[in-house]
């Protein structure tokens, strides 16, 4: 072969939109750590300290609390492919893009899906699901906590009591909410909660927490059909991480690491702090925008994500080319809209590590500059007014 290849050196990049986010050095530093074996006593005391952290994370007591190996969309998998057989109903609350995605899963394993919807932007209303559910008992209502392609908070105590009062399930998606904002799984009588690695939680890509309450193992333990899915069968994927450590699979061992990293990080800060911290950065991400003259997607503030924003492009401005030039220029990277926000919105993630101040005035400037903003100024000493007020 002729063709030669250079060492490995991606270029520097600040991670602010949808995910992964930015990753903090200690995490880094941990992915480098020398591998131990996947049954390795030591490595399996690290998976329990994972499990320990989790719970604490999610709020919950739920013995069957793992990772699967993959990434968010795994978790999605996982959490349906273990609890839906053929035949069953399901009902989907669908807000955006990854509701649809759990139609799509949930149709795929043979489930019988009925949906209830909400306006891109907005939440799905409590009186939506309990109109359904005079004429379905469904076995599993699914939800999305925080829907990355809107960047909606999605309220999740009432449907989770209408979900529980039907003899259901309540399934939700706490992908880009884990880590960065309160899920309180056990309180909000959450029976299937399953998430992703690389956005709140801070570590790379790769694997994705899942914990089911015992009333969802009792559902899995009940089924009269095999999981479709060897490496996505819960009951195997407890075989290694519960008290048999059983072999499932080559564990992720670098990336459990990163993980295990990441959590002591969160512990070492506190969730309350944490949680203030995603908070407040968000308020002033919005009070700088909006100060700028640019408007926000979700027009309710209560339902905003502390962990994802979605600013409208303005009229004429070509979305590609401002993305592309906040690569080129600064190095920031923030996603394209999904969906019916396609070419019509940006993501912004603060995440994290990222969720910090330095971040969000440096991304308000970027983009003052790249749009000629003449009102950047008043952006800035916005922003820097709502720190001031925290």
């Amino acid at each position: 072969m002729d063709q030669t290849f250079s060492p490995l050196s991606p270029s520097p990049r600040l991670l602010l939109g949808p995910g992964p986010s930015q990753i903090a050095p200690r995490v880094l530093r941990a992915c480098a750590t020398p591998l131990l074996g996947y049954l390795d006593a030591e490595y399996l005391r690290m998976m329990d300290d994972v499990q320990t952290l989790l719970r604490m994370v999610m709020g919950t007591k739920n013995d069957w609390t793992m990772c699967v190996p993959g990434t968010g969309m795994a978790g999605m998998e996982a959490a349906l492919v273990n609890v839906v057989e053929p035949g069953d109903q399901v009902l989907v609350c669908v807000a955006g893009a990854f509701g649809e995605r759990m139609v799509d899963l949930a149709t795929r394993m043979g489930g019988v899906v009925s949906r209830v919807d909400a306006e891109w932007g907005t939440m799905v209303q409590p009186e939506q699901v309990k109109e359904a559910l005079k004429t379905l008992r469904p076995k599993v209502v699914c939800i999305v906590n925080a829907e990355t392609s809107t960047g909606v908070l999605q309220p999740l105590a009432e449907i989770g009591k209408l979900a529980h009062e039907a003899g259901a399930l309540f399934l939700v998606d706490c992908v880009t909410s884990l880590g960065g904002m309160p899920v309180n799984m056990d309180a909000m009588g959450v029976d299937v909660l399953y998430s992703g690695t690389q956005k709140c939680l801070g570590a790379p890509p790769s694997l994705a927490p899942i914990s089911f309450s015992p009333a969802a193992v009792e559902v899995y333990r009940s089924r009269k059909t095999v999981v479709p899915s060897f490496y996505l069968d819960a009951g195997q994927i407890w075989r290694y991480w519960g008290p048999e450590r059983g072999y499932h699979q080559t564990g992720m061992v670098n990336m459990l690491y990163a993980l295990r990293e990441a959590l002591v990080m969160i512990s070492e800060e506190g969730l309350e702090a944490r949680f203030a911290r995603h908070r407040q950065n968000q308020k002033a991400l919005v009070a700088g925008a909006e100060a700028m003259g640019l408007e926000l997607a979700v027009k309710d503030p209560a339902l905003r994500l502390p962990s994802l924003t979605t600013i409208l492009i303005p009229e004429g401005v070509d979305d590609a080319t401002v993305r592309r030039n906040l690569i080129n220029q600064y190095g920031i990277e923030i996603g394209s809209g999904m969906g019916k926000f396609a070419g019509k919105a940006w993501r912004v993630g603060l995440m994290g590590y990222a969720s910090q101040r330095a971040n969000v005035m440096l991304l308000l400037a970027a983009l003052g500059d790249l749009l000629k903003n003449e009102r950047v100024d008043e952006g800035l000493a916005a922003a820097s007014a709502a720190y001031a007020a925290a």
